[in-house]
C-alpha cells in the first residue's frame, strides 16, 4: 500500500494477478500529487517481480477515478509532457506485463488517461466516461492526446476533447474506449497469467512499437508437449 495524504494506492494480491486500487473516496478517486508519484515505483517494483503475471488497475468504492486533483490542476498542465500524470500514465503504458482497467462508476480526465494507458479496458454498465480539458482550459499534453487518438480514431478523439461531455458505457465500447461491458476482468487475468507468457510480452511489444524477446525454445517444446498430451501446459518463461 502506497499511502498519501488524501489518498493511496492499494495492492490486492492473488496468485500471479496483482490488484491496483485506486483509493481517496471522498473525491471520487481523484488522484493526488503523492498517488500519481507512487505509481512509477509501485509499477518497477511489479515488472521485476517474476511472480507477477498480470496488473489490474481499479477504484474503491464502484468509482474508477474522478481525474486529477483539481486544487493541483493547474500545476499538472504547466508541466505538460513532463508532469507527474504523464509520467504516470507512461510508466503504465510502458509496462511489460498486461494490464487491465475494472471500471465502475465515473472514468474522466486523468482518471480516463490512466485506463487508456492500459491494455484492455472492461467496464460496468453504469461507467461513465470523458476527457474533459476543455471544461477547465487545460492543454492535454502531446503523448496523452495522442494515445486516446490511437485508440478511439482521430475524430472521435477530438470529439471526446472538444466537447468535453461525458459518454455511458454502450457508446464507449462502439467507439473503441472499452473493450467489453460487465466482463469479469479478474477472471480474463487469471486467463491471461495462464497463458505463455513469452507470447504475451513479444505480442504487447511488436504492437506498442518495441523490440519483442526472442523465441524460447522450451517454451515452444513444452507448449507442443501439452497440447500433444492434451494437458495445461505448464509453461516456465519468466522474462
Amino acid at each position: 500500500m502506497v499511502s498519501g495524504a488524501t489518498g493511496q494506492l492499494a495492492l490486492g494480491v492473488a496468485g500471479p494477478v496483482v490488484t491496483i486500487v485506486i483509493t481517496n473516496p471522498a473525491k471520487r478517486n481523484a488522484m493526488t500529487g503523492d498517488m500519481w508519484r507512487a505509481l512509477p515505483p509501485l509499477l518497477d517494483g511489479l515488472r521485476d517481480d517474476p511472480s507477477v503475471k498480470v496488473v489490474v488497475l481499479t477504484g474503491a468504492g464502484g468509482t474508477f477515478c474522478a481525474g486529477a486533483d483539481i486544487a493541483e490542476a493547474a500545476a499538472l498542465a504547466r508541466d505538460g509532457d513532463e508532469s507527474i500524470a504523464v509520467r504516470a500514465e507512461r510508466a503504465l503504458a510502458d509496462f511489460p506485463k498486461p494490464t487491465i482497467a475494472a471500471i465502475e462508476g465515473y472514468c474522466v480526465g486523468g482518471g480516463c488517461q490512466l485506463a487508456v494507458a492500459c491494455d484492455l479496458r472492461f467496464a460496468a454498465a453504469d461507467a461513465r466516461f470523458g476527457s474533459t480539458p476543455a471544461k477547465l482550459g487545460i492543454v492535454y499534453p502531446p503523448s496523452t492526446t495522442r494515445r486516446l487518438a490511437a485508440l478511439v480514431g482521430p475524430a472521435r478523439a477530438k470529439l471526446l476533447l472538444f466537447g468535453a461531455e461525458l459518454i455511458d458505457a454502450p457508446a464507449a465500447l462502439r467507439i473503441g474506449l472499452i473493450d467489453g461491458i460487465g466482463e469479469d476482468a479478474g477472471a480474463v487475468a487469471r486467463t491471461l497469467a495462464q497463458r505463455s507468457q513469452l507470447t504475451i510480452h513479444a505480442a504487447k511489444a511488436v504492437v506498442d512499437g518495441r523490440k519483442p524477446p526472442a523465441q524460447d525454445e522450451k517454451e515452444l517444446a513444452e507448449g507442443v508437449a501439452a497440447f500433444t498430451a492434451k494437458r495445461a501446459p505448464d509453461f516456465g518463461w519468466a522474462g
